[in-house]
């Protein structure tokens, strides 16, 4: 039966994997093993004397009780961290740091600043998208997170700091067998008639798209049309070469299996990438960010604007400006 002593540490982990409904994804969420994490989930079934999920080779799904459990998860989590803020040190409290994607920019941003402040506890978060994350910052269940602020709406972005980390050169993801593929550059004109995905229909990811379809109605690019929201890398891939389409990525997209990345030239198009956080929130954290974030960009240019780039103006704009 359930107890009012029930540790905050095991409905995270039964939310983690109740979200990726994946138990290797959800240890990589938070940083553990999945050792580790498949005994805590079986220490809140002990605890509450139900079964939450239903677990078999293929799939993780939610029992009944499991799906039960999830709003008051989510109170129960909300309070705590609520109560961590206001009242403890904010050292203590957790910071959650949504990267989008990892192994890219964000993620080295999160790496130097977990070595500047190794007291905090900086919890990464995949979520994808920033028109999404926005609204999970400003209703506190984020903390920061990055991406294109230009294209949030306008009422959203007044509530949000900004600091710009990096002017990022955008690429295209290939398939092998495309004619591009051997080519170590692509031009756009050399794009032009090709249909490219960009998230079309993703509603997390509007400002993404919102990028791709004002660089592609320059040099007549065909946006793809939407498909069938893929969760996890594998499934992206599955989609992804089902589709055959070329996807627009950055330079520093990790390939998939069976694709290339090529960066694209003449001229080279950016992508502005922009750390973001709820107006008002304090943490050594979130300071410990900013400055690794100004330390890599310093160190490796990444705010030095190359040549004859393309950048929409209102993008310009807004990577010139620091709260």
């Amino acid at each position: 039966m359930a107890t009012s002593g029930t540790d905050p540490r095991l409905l995270r982990a039964f939310l983690a994997v109740a979200d990726e409904l994946h138990f290797t994804r959800a240890a990589a969420r938070l940083y553990v093993a999945q050792q580790a994490l498949s005994r805590d989930i079986r220490r809140l079934e002990r605890e509450l004397g139900a079964e939450l999920f239903v677990r078999t080779t293929r799939q993780v799904s939610l029992t009944p009780d499991g799906e039960r459990l999830l709003p008051y998860a989510r109170q129960v989590l909300d309070a705590h961290d609520a109560l961590a803020a206001a009242f403890g040190d904010p050292a203590a409290r957790p910071l959650l740091v949504d990267l989008n994607t990892d192994g890219m920019t964000a993620a080295r941003v999160l790496a130097r600043a977990r070595e500047l402040a190794p007291a905090c506890e900086l919890m990464a978060r995949f979520e994808s998208g920033l028109t999404w994350a926005a609204g999970e910052l400003l209703a506190g269940r984020l903390d920061v997170s990055f991406g294109r602020a230009a294209g949030l709406d306008p009422a959203v972005r007044s509530r949000l700091s900004v600091q710009p980390v990096r002017y990022e050169p955008m690429a295209v993801l290939l398939p092998r067998a495309h004619p591009l593929a051997g080519r170590e550059v692509v031009a756009l004109d050399e794009l032009a008639g090709e249909t490219v995905y960009a998230g079309a229909g993703n509603e997390r990811t509007r400002e993404w798209t919102d990028l791709a379809r004002r660089l592609f109605g320059e040099w007549s690019i065909t946006l793809a049309p939407p498909v069938p929201l893929a969760v996890g890398v594998a499934e992206f891939q599955r989609v992804m070469a089902k589709s055959g389409n070329p996807v627009l990525a950055v330079v520093d997209f990790p390939p998939l299996p069976g694709t290339v990345v090529r960066p694209l030239v003449r001229p080279v198009p950016l992508s502005p990438l922009v750390m973001v956080w709820r107006n008002g929130v304090t943490h050594p954290g979130l300071s410990a960010l900013c400055v690794a974030a100004a330390q890599l960009g310093e160190a490796e240019e990444w705010m030095a604007r190359p040549p004859g780039s393309w950048l929409p103006e209102i993008d310009a704009s807004l990577m010139c400006h620091r709260s």
